[in-house]
């Protein structure tokens, strides 16, 4: 598979990714829900502090300490998807971790640029772009935007249910975005396709001696 191929795949994902984001940022306050397909999916508007699918981690200083490893995670998976091309490995391998590069690079985006661009969204206010007042945060310190949300089933866990029993559930609970499911997507094709991803042997050329030529 060919660089450049590596290139547009991360390149289409991020501008998907950025386009969908930023319209929501600009577009919707928080909490906003737009029903897109019946009462199981919506695009609702939520703002995540820390990784992927809204979990969290470790408040200010957990933030830094996240996004300094997201940016040194990315070059590493950059040279190491740069090494698979060079030596042409398999074009699952090679799909798969550009998908989850495209990924990881979406939500950095968010969590170093976000803060510096836009002004702060809340339940009241649509936020702005490039605020006379300057940003909500500083660099590295940003949000991520998700916006997928998906409430397939919900309902009340029987009484006889061990622990959970009288409880709300609802599946499908987290709130995404475009990045977080080309990360996924990657990694369930790795996991997938392991058995398929080993790099491609070349033929050698057999040369003959001209020993076995003499009668």
């Amino acid at each position: 598979m060919k660089l450049y191929k590596v290139g547009l795949i991360v390149f289409f994902i991020l501008l998907i990714d950025q386009m969908l984001k930023v319209y929501i940022k600009l577009n919707m306050e928080i909490g906003d829900s737009i029903p897109m397909i019946g009462t199981w999916f919506y695009l609702h508007f939520v703002e995540n502090e820390g990784m992927a699918w809204g979990w969290t981690f470790g408040g200010e200083y957990g933030k830094l300490f996240l996004s300094i490893f997201r940016l040194i995670a990315i070059t590493g998976i950059a040279y190491y998807l740069y090494t698979l091309v060079k030596n042409k490995y398999p074009k699952k391998l090679i799909i798969s971790m550009s998908l989850i590069l495209a990924g990881a690079m979406g939500n950095m985006i968010d969590s170093a640029f976000y803060g510096l661009l836009f002004s702060r969204s809340d339940v009241f206010d649509v936020a702005t772009f490039l605020p006379a007042d300057g940003g909500y945060a500083t660099f590295l310190h940003g949000k991520v935007v998700d916006m997928f949300y998906f409430p397939i089933i919900s309902g009340i866990w029987p009484d006889w249910v061990p622990i959970m029993g009288g409880k709300y559930f609802e599946f499908f609970r987290p709130v995404f975005n475009i990045a977080d499911a080309s990360i996924s997507i990657g990694v369930a094709l790795l996991i997938i396709f392991q058995k398929h991803l080993k790099p491609k042997k070349e033929l050698t050329p057999v040369v003959e001696d001209e020993h076995d030529n003499i009668p």
